[in-house]
């Protein structure tokens, strides 16, 4: 960091946590950690890969790519070295020591100053496994591949630096990630978006693969029209742009099939099914982004907010049937965020959005609330 450039802003959450501590100079310390994390989190998020895409699936590397990724690939080094210099300055090894009370400050003190240097010694290893696959010929001579590498490494970072926030000041307070670590929420946000958006496509695609099942001979023409415009109207929106390297280049090549399909009169409809079949599969393959870390987090925790709203629902449906239809409307709100997790719970959210759910009263609110119960149950969430 700069002298010219000012220290990130930390969370609230984060300052007051701070401000507690009873140590100064420690909390001067971890400040500085904190704020050299903000900044690699930041810088390590604001890369488009987009541009360095193609529309093509062709495999090479070539002399131009190298020339445009290889500051990219010196950036995330240096931003990652950068936050691991800081560390090593504010909290360098210290020889063992007798244990302090357990729960005590100095044993907190302790906890923290563990986590960051645990933290410390896998970033530092990962670096070093960077720098390894970007030696590996098999990833640099593939332009998909060496994106995919690129991408996912960065990913990693950002996840060990959340993780190295959260772990170190949960040591002195309850906290919740989002109130603590720089550029969760936006995260969490972004992640939504994707699978929102994924989740969308895969209703208009499975729609889509209905109707060129049943299509007449005249039929298939109109609907590989269609899906060349579903295509692209997928291919402008964020959630195309937050995709893996690999997954869009199955698109890419499967949006390539589609075009000299469009162009025929009579496309066969066999070969426009198989398409359609193809890139079915591919979409629903890309559910396996409830597993990030962000979305695991934050499905829990919505998760637990709407049985609480659903609990305390029920307990008032006969004797305050007007509460309880407000604390349902509220948790059909809150479970928004849960969108593109499931299709039955998707279908009862699409509805929710435009139903009066405030204002159902007697069989309607209590037959609702069991659905919405049933729904949460059926996620698998714990």
């Amino acid at each position: 960091m700069s002298a010219d450039t000012p220290p990130p802003i930390l969370s609230p959450r984060l300052e007051q946590i701070l401000q507690t501590l009873p140590d100064p100079a420690f909390t001067a310390r971890l400040r500085k950690v904190y704020a050299a994390a903000a900044q690699a989190i930041a810088r390590l998020s604001d890369m488009d890969l987009v541009k360095y895409e193609t529309h093509s699936t062709e495999t090479g590397a070539d002399l131009s790519l190298w020339e445009e990724m290889a500051p990219v690939i010196r950036d995330t080094v240096v931003d990652v070295n950068r936050l691991l210099n800081v560390i090593r300055e504010q909290f360098p090894p210290q020889p063992s020591a007798n244990r302090a009370a357990p729960g005590s400050f100095p044993d907190r003190v302790r906890n923290s100053s563990v986590s960051l240097q645990e933290a410390m010694t896998q970033m530092a290893q990962e670096i070093t496994q960077l720098g390894e696959t970007m030696r590996n010929p098999s990833v640099v001579s593939d332009r998909w591949t060496l994106l995919a590498e690129i991408q996912r490494f960065r990913s990693f970072f950002r996840e060990q630096i959340s993780n190295l926030v959260f772990t170190s000041i949960s040591a002195f307070g309850d906290v919740a990630r989002k109130e603590v670590v720089p550029g969760y929420e936006a995260e969490v946000k972004a992640s939504m978006t994707v699978r929102a958006i994924v989740a969308d496509l895969g209703r208009i695609l499975s729609a889509r693969l209905a109707k060129v099942r049943d299509a007449a001979p005249g039929e298939v023409q109109n609907n590989v029209v269609q899906l060349q415009n579903e295509m692209d109207a997928f291919g402008r929106t964020a959630a195309y742009r937050g995709l893996r390297a690999q997954d869009k280049r199955h698109f890419i090549e499967l949006r390539g099939k589609v075009g000299p399909l469009v162009e025929m009169a009579a496309p066969p409809k066999e070969e426009v099914l198989s398409v359609v079949e193809s890139l079915d599969s591919l979409v629903r393959s890309l559910a396996a982004m409830n597993q990030r870390q962000v979305l695991i987090i934050n499905d829990r925790e919505v998760w637990a907010a709407c049985g609480v709203r659903l609990e305390r629902a029920f307990g008032l449906v006969n004797s305050d049937p007007a509460s309880a239809a407000r604390l349902l409307a509220e948790a059909a709100a809150i479970g928004q965020s849960l969108y593109g997790r499931e299709s039955n719970m998707d279908a009862f959210l699409r509805k929710a959005r435009k139903a009066p759910l405030a204002s159902l009263t007697g069989a309607e609110l209590r037959s609702t609330l069991e659905n919405l119960q049933g729904l949460l149950a059926n996620l698998g969430i714990t």
